[in-house]
């Protein structure tokens, strides 16, 4: 169930789909990993199509030749952007400047390497166009947008790269320099992509990580410096609202009840949402309770070990969060509905879509298949438990994990756990979209690009 996958797909999009996995969010196929074998092979087939024609054409002197008509798609090649890109000296232009106050995988990424050619959908001339950026304790993600049907958006450009913003800093209090050059790197590579655009939207976030860290205000004024973005960092209470405000489309009229989460890098936000009264729109109107809890994947893994960890192990990381959330006054405002047909658990986290990806048995991750997917209790009970039983060389060896979070998805799996055992529930919703949806989703509902009968201006 992929709400922003209303590309328009030129004729040989099948052909060249492997060269482009920035468009459906998923991993680069073997013959992208190839060297561009599969995009040669697409002109090549394209090539002998039209040679065909021509040839029969020529054969039969008597017959007449048919006029293929021209169609308008085109794909429009950008340049490689590496680590070697050059960053933008200036913040991209917006038609209508946007108020900070007013605005939430993994997937969407281009996972080529990064001195591969990049395919995208042409921009269409006068369409609105969004963008929103996420930096947080372990990624970095953009995604620029257009409207699409009502309540959904068409994607344009995506970028995520896992930066481990956060790395050290529960022990140090500090981003270390190290982190904070992956960082400012593949944020050159975002300026890169928003230079020139003229966006109607634009908002820039950063989470947990500069929160917490002492000189995370001097990071900021860094990145500002040297690639021209100007990072908003939000407090805990938004970075819930924008969670739900990304995940909306998700939520069934047959649901009364749910907690949604996000298990991040540095924080883990649960929001408590009931539907059981009068429904309006907007998913964040029903929040009846919600927190923050100060650990996520990278500070729990730092704190426990990430690399071996043992059932005993994983379990001090259970109740350790068990311990934070039991300080969480507002727990119980579902109680009347968490025992019904109609409750489930909603997250939105690499967890839980490492999780599904691992438990559908993927070559390689697909968004389109792991996000809206239904897992129900005794699945995930398996999928912790096989994690569980894997040393750090198979968690590695899995297409679905990778060497980049081998060593943090156990600790994933044990917030997972806490938050199972605290709202037990026989059904959890795997969401693969987020913090980028949501700012996207808010920026779009505030302009009123969905309202009927609007009329925008070029």
């Amino acid at each position: 169930m992929d709400d922003h996958e209303e590309c328009d797909a030129p004729p040989v999009a099948a052909l060249v789909r492997d060269c482009a996995p920035a468009l459906i969010g998923e991993a680069p196929r073997d013959g992208a990993r190839r060297g561009g074998e599969t995009c040669a092979a697409a002109g090549a087939a394209t090539g002998m199509a039209g040679g065909k024609g021509a040839g029969t054409a020529d054969a039969a002197p008597g017959r007449k030749r048919k006029r293929r008509r021209k169609r308008g798609r085109r794909f429009f090649v950008r340049d490689a952007a590496g680590p070697e890109a050059p960053v933008a000296e200036g913040a991209p232009s917006i038609r209508q400047p946007d108020e900070a106050a007013v605005h939430h995988e993994r997937a969407y990424a281009a996972r080529l390497p990064h001195d591969r050619p990049r395919v995208r959908p042409r921009e269409r001339e006068g369409e609105a166009l969004y963008a929103a950026l996420d930096l947080g304790t372990n990624n970095c993600r953009l995604l620029v947008a257009t409207p699409g049907r009502p309540g959904r958006f068409r994607v344009v450009d995506a970028f995520s790269r896992i930066v481990r913003l956060g790395e050290g800093l529960s022990g140090s209090g500090r981003l270390s320099d190290a982190a904070m050059d992956r960082a400012v790197e593949a944020l050159g590579v975002c300026a890169s992509k928003l230079e020139g655009r003229q966006l109607d939207g634009l908002r820039m976030i950063a989470t947990e990580a500069c929160r917490a860290a002492d000189n995370g205000q001097i990071f900021i004024e860094r990145v500002r410096r040297e690639t021209g973005l100007d990072l908003e960092i939000i407090d805990r209470q938004t970075e819930a609202r924008l969670a739900v405000s990304g995940c909306s489309s998700l939520v069934t009229r047959e649901t009364d009840g749910l907690v949604l989460f996000d298990i991040g890098g540095g924080s883990s936000e649960i929001a408590l949402i009931d539907l059981s009264r009068h429904r309006t729109p907007r998913l964040a109107d029903h929040i009846v309770s919600w927190t923050s809890l100060p650990v996520g994947v990278v500070s729990l893994a730092e704190r426990f070990g990430g690399r071996h960890v043992t059932p005993d192990s994983f379990e001090s990381m259970i109740v350790a969060v068990t311990e934070m959330l039991e300080r969480f006054d507002g727990r119980g405002q579902l109680a009347h509905l968490a025992a019904g047909q109609r409750f489930h658990l909603l997250g939105t986290s690499g967890t839980v879509t490492t999780l599904a990806g691992v438990h559908l048995g993927l070559a390689r991750y697909d968004r389109r298949r792991v996000d809206g997917l239904w897992m129900e209790r005794e699945h995930v009970d398996s999928m912790i438990a096989t994690l569980l039983s894997w040393d750090f060389d198979q968690r590695r060896a899995n297409p679905c994990i990778g060497e980049e979070r081998a060593d943090l998805v156990l600790a994933g799996c044990a917030i997972l756990e806490a938050i199972r055992r605290h709202w037990p529930s026989e059904r959890l919703r795997v969401a693969d979209r987020g913090l980028r949806e949501g700012m996207l989703n808010e920026m779009m509902a505030r302009d009123g690009v969905w309202r009927r009968g609007k009329r925008r201006q070029a």
